[in-house]
């Protein structure tokens, strides 16, 4: 395995070695001062963190208003006082490090969260001097880069395709270029989270990064950017040694490497034991490429009882027309009260045996569809969008827009989910078998690698050395 060669991006030498920052509470403070203590770039997660009290414990994210509007507001205050706290804590603990110029730290946001911008320019007015930029994905985020200059930070935008980051160059980013810190390229097939696939791509056929990798470096070329700002290849990295033939490779100019899923079983990490303890026992093909996410994105997950029942809600369900049209002449009598909707003959008998097995509710989704759940299911489901936050920019399952009208003026989706509830509840010791697992599509491996055996848990430092001997 061949030396790693540190980066230098703003006066900060780090190795090219990136913490990927999972989403809400799954990194933070502790495992990204910890990771850029130890000379990479930590990344605290600015999705909804955790802020403390005065005893240091978590302060429950309660929302009190009885508006959507009102709960969106409670929330965006949330996030901003959470990142704030992390990043503070984070630079506490790599202090040293940082002030020489060793190390570097970065915050994750999701451009698709609701208030995403809100956030940004709070977190970042308020953290000067601490940051050395911000990390953005999920979505196309073109006042990333306008934003990222005007706190004088380095901004890493998040695509999954070369055709994506052209798009952002020429309409934002060449206006403030000095500040483009590095491209990450995820890895739509393989990253954990949500995932940058198009509608041109193929879910079931994944495609060698490699090439995706030096059409992304060849784009980047066309806008006269340097070999030397790096790509940072993110989403099915595990063993360096695997990529060997990426580093020092003139084809791809500079690379670092993210790791997102690998992070989270260390010491430092914030995700609970009970969480920690299920990623050994993962196996090939565990995790599952769906779009069930209110974010309208694929994504990347441990498929569980929490996945097996949204996989299950879309299987129950049948197409319906409000008169009699075509096959669909036979009226539904089971889930729907009074209603009248027509179906075909094979559906009504599909519908009859679903309500039978308990399955006694039917919900209208956007797309002329019904799905049958059960009494107790059809009232979470109910529960949850009525006491929606407003997360996310724009939520399928809620109709919720953080804009605007602030609603998507479309039906809401009920084989969707509240994932902030979820994610929430994961972070914070709920059985993660019932909850949204993230995790990348090399999960699997935690089982087979022998650094891992007899339940072994390094610490950030230990991982990172054990990284750059190629494994």
């Amino acid at each position: 395995m061949r030396a790693l060669t540190p980066l230098l991006v703003g006066g900060h030498e780090f190795l090219p070695l990136v913490e990927g920052g999972k989403g809400v509470s799954a990194t933070n403070h502790a495992s990204a001062g910890a990771w850029a203590k130890a000379g990479g770039l930590g990344t605290v997660s600015a999705v909804n963190a955790d802020s403390y009290d005065a005893d240091g414990n978590v302060i429950p994210q309660i929302y009190h208003s009885g508006t959507r509007i009102g709960r969106h507001e409670e929330l965006v205050r949330y996030a901003i006082d959470g990142a704030v706290e992390q990043v503070k804590r984070a630079f506490d603990i790599a202090s040293d490090e940082l002030r020489a110029g060793r190390g570097a730290l970065n915050i994750n946001v999701l451009w698709e969260m609701g208030g995403a911008q809100q956030v940004l320019q709070g977190v970042l007015s308020q953290t000067k001097g601490m940051l050395h930029g911000v990390t953005c994905g999920a979505g196309m985020p073109y006042k990333l880069s306008e934003i990222a200059a005007q706190h004088e930070v380095f901004y890493y935008p998040i695509i999954s395709s070369g055709r994506a980051f052209r798009a952002l160059w020429k309409r934002a980013y060449s206006k403030a270029s000095e500040w483009l810190g590095a491209v990450v390229y995820e890895d739509p097939w393989l990253a954990g989270g949500h995932n940058g696939l198009s509608n041109a791509e193929d879910p079931r056929s994944p495609q060698d990064p490699y090439p995706r990798v030096k059409d992304l470096r060849e784009v980047m070329r066309e806008g006269g950017i340097s070999d030397e700002v790096p790509i940072v290849m993110a989403g099915g990295v595990w063993f360096l040694r695997e990529w060997e033939h990426w580093i020092d490779n003139p084809e791809l100019g500079k690379i670092a490497f993210q790791f997102g899923t690998r992070p989270l079983l260390t010491q430092e990490s914030p995700i609970p034991d009970v969480w920690k303890a299920r990623l050994p026992e993962l196996e090939e093909g565990d995790i599952l490429l769906h779009k069930f996410s209110p974010t309208g994105f694929y994504s990347s997950a441990v498929r569980n009882t929490f996945l097996r029942s949204l996989e299950g809600r879309s299987e129950r369900q049948i197409a319906f027309s409000t008169e009699a049209a075509g096959d669909h002449q036979f009226t539904l009598d089971v889930g729907v009260g009074r209603k009248t909707y027509f179906v075909t003959r094979d559906d009504l008998n599909r519908a009859r045996e679903w309500h039978g097995a308990g399955f006694t509710e039917a919900l209208k989704t956007p797309d002329n569809t019904l799905i049958f759940v059960g009494a107790e299911e059809k009232k979470m489901i109910r529960k949850d969008q009525t006491d929606c936050m407003g997360c996310l920019s724009h939520c399928a399952f809620s109709a919720w827009k953080d804009h605007g009208d602030h609603t998507t003026g479309y039906l809401v989706d009920p084989r969707s989910f509240c994932i902030q509830k979820t994610l929430q509840d994961i972070a914070h010791g709920a059985d993660p078998e019932h909850e949204l697992m993230f995790a990348g599509h090399s999960a699997y491996r935690f089982k087979q690698d022998p650094f891992y055996s007899n339940g072994f848990v390094p610490t950030v430092k230990q991982l990172m050395d054990r990284l750059q001997t190629g494994d």
